[in-house]
Parts: structure tokens; sequence; C-alpha cells
């Protein structure tokens, strides 16, 4: 049997990060269907939900088989195509996502569906490719087909993995972005196009919204962590305009939020704008948009930090920080 090296974990009690291992033998090396590609992976990009998911032990035990390869987001090149695949050639350049639940990408070797991956263009590093993925397309989503040029964008979160993207595609798309973060963000926000900055460090983000008025067209909400800001959307949303929550926290807590805020009418106490949760759906098209973006210098990626792939546990305890302006990368293949 083919094996590979990877990290591993059989368990996330006391944290994903504490619980990483590498195989003496090896992993065992992904076998690919008809429609994937076998990708010989050589930079990974972190997202909060590769600990978080597989941290909430009644999500892990009902979907994920034991020992898993941790993460999604990955840019490497093909080695083996299935029969079904004609779009992409052994030897080429990608970048994109795989299914958490089937496969992990820390690890030398990744298999993938073809309608996850799209080509890497020309100019890009393999560290900003590979973290693209979940947040660009994710950010891409919460944006695109429900904005217009001249709109007003509130962005919640514009530091982190989504925001820095979020932030970039509302400015391509036309968009006037207020965002919110830290007083030690604040330049970063600056720099990757935000209008106007809130800072939550200073004051109250719901008073600082609630004095501008119903003047934004969309809010997208990076941060989730309260039901407050959707509750009282409707004083700075204008009021046929919508309030977009990126991903729930996969808590029993993060489930009763979501459906407090999906199901509460307004007049009970729940919030007064259109309500939509973004669980985002890996596609080569809007990968490719936003290689492009990339290659025609309209989006940048922003590294946080780089490990090398020993250092792996590492990566993931300065993600779980909240701390990382930008992406966390790690170094799968030695260069």
């Amino acid at each position: 049997m083919a094996t590979m090296k990877a990290w591993q974990f059989s368990t996330t009690t006391g944290g994903l990060d504490k619980n990483l291992f590498r195989p003496a033998d090896g992993a065992t090396k992904p076998h690919i269907s008809d429609d994937q590609i076998l990708v010989e992976v050589h930079s990974v990009a972190l997202n909060p939900a590769d600990y978080k998911t597989a941290e909430a032990w009644f999500i892990a035990r009902l979907t994920l088989s034991l020992p898993k390869v941790p993460c999604t987001d990955f840019c490497g090149k093909v080695v083996e195509t299935g029969k079904k695949v004609d779009s992409f050639h052994v030897g080429e350049m990608v970048f994109g996502s795989c299914d958490p639940l089937k496969s992990g990408s820390l690890g030398e070797f990744v298999a993938v569906s073809k309608n996850m991956v799209a080509s890497m263009p020309e100019g890009l590093s393999v560290d900003d490719a590979a973290s693209i993925g979940i947040a660009g397309v994710t950010a891409y989503q919460s944006l695109a087909g429900k904005v217009k040029k001249g709109d007003k964008v509130f962005i919640n979160g514009g530091s982190g993995g989504c925001g820095i993207y979020a932030i970039q595609i509302a400015k391509v798309l036309g968009c006037h972005v207020t965002v919110s973060c830290s007083t030690a963000n604040i330049e970063l926000c600056k720099s990757l196009g935000a209008d106007e900055i809130l800072d939550y460090k200073s004051s109250d983000i719901l008073k600082q919204l609630a004095d501008k008025g119903p003047i934004f067209d969309l809010a997208v909400d990076n941060v989730g962590s309260s039901s407050a800001l959707y509750k009282a959307s409707h004083t700075f949303l204008a009021p046929t305009s919508k309030f977009v929550q990126v991903g729930v926290m996969v808590t029993v807590c993060g489930i009763a939020k979501l459906a407090s805020n999906t199901l509460r009418p307004g007049f009970l106490g729940g919030g007064k704008r259109k309500y939509q949760v973004i669980f985002v759906n890996i596609a080569t098209k809007e990968l490719e948009q936003i290689g492009t973006w990339m290659k025609e210098g309209k989006v940048r990626n922003v590294v946080d930090s780089v490990f090398e792939f020993d250092s792996a546990p590492d990566a993931f305890t300065r993600l779980k920080t909240g701390r990382a302006k930008g992406k966390i990368v790690v170094h799968v293949k030695q260069e």
C-alpha cells in the first residue's frame, strides 16, 4: 500500500493542535475516482473551520472517518487525473479546496474533485494561490449578485481571512466599503481599500453604526460571535437591504443563534432585515475569477505567517489565537 507524509488526528480532546501526529509508517496515499485529480501539495492555507469542525465532537463523530488529515485549501501539481477529467493535465499547477469530509490537504498528496480546483495563473506564488480557496470564494459569494456599483457595504471583521478578500472584492465591484476592525488593524484594512474604518476598540460598534443611520445596502458579518449585530441591523441597513452571515459556529450555541436569527420575527425581538447564511460552495469558475483579479493586481493576498511542514501544529496554535492578520500558510513540499 502506497503511503505519504501527512499530519493526522484521531481525537481533538484538548484541541486539534495538541493532537496532531505523523504516522511512523506514513499515511495512506489517497486514490482518486473518475472525476477527481491527485495533487502533489506544495502549500496549504489554514482556515478556522479546519479546527472548529474537527473540535465539534458531535460533528466529527458523525461525519469524519478517523484518523483524519486536516485542512482543505492547497496549491500544488497535478500528478494523476481520473478517467472523466479533461480540464486538467499531469504537471499542471492548480489551486483550490478539497471536500473536508472525504480528504485533507495537510499531506503530501490530496484527492480533489475537478470542480473544486482551478489552474494557477502565471505570476502567483504557491502561498498566495493556496490562500484563495475557502476565504476567497466565501467572500465572493457573500457579495456577488447582492451589490451593484455605488452600493454601500458594511463588513464586520476586515482583517481575518474572509475579511481581507471581502474588502477588495467589494471595491472591485464598485462599492463604498465600511469595515470594522481593531485599532491594530486599521492601516491594514485601509491598505486593502476600505473607505471607512470603525474601530471596535475605541467605542461600541453598534452605536457607531446606529449613528450613521440606515444607509447600508448590504452587511456582511465575518465574526458571528453575537446575535446583537443582526438584531440591530435595522438601525444601519436600508429597509430592503440584506444581512449576510458568513458561516455558523459549529456549537450548540452557534446553531441556536442561527435558529433564532432565522426564525424569530422582528416583533418578538428578532432582526428586521433579510437574513442569509453563506455556506461556501467551492467552484472552479469563482476560483478562476479571483485568480484573475490577483493576476491583474486588483486583489492581493495577505500572509500573516508561514510555517514549515514539521511545525504544522504551531500554525494551528497561531490560528486559534484569533489575532492573525491575513492567512496562515504551511509549506508541505520543500522547494
